[in-house]
């Protein structure tokens, strides 16, 4: 599954610790999904996406 989390975060100029301390999780947890090395939780995308201010579906994009 891939994500805009890296572009969002760079818009805003917060660094992974920044959106990680943010959203609740570990700088090597924003890092892994950030590079397609994981994928979240469902409570985890869902208080990233509250962040951005934006859906679930607008962050993760589904690539089947």
């Amino acid at each position: 599954m891939r994500n805009r989390i890296k572009d969002l975060r760079a818009e805003r100029t917060w660094t992974q610790a920044d959106l990680a301390q943010r959203a609740g999780v570990s700088r090597q947890t924003i890092n892994a999904i950030e590079t397609g090395k994981f994928d979240p939780s469902l409570p985890v995308a869902f208080r990233l996406a509250k962040l951005f201010d934006l859906t679930i579906e607008e962050v993760f994009i589904d690539e089947q």
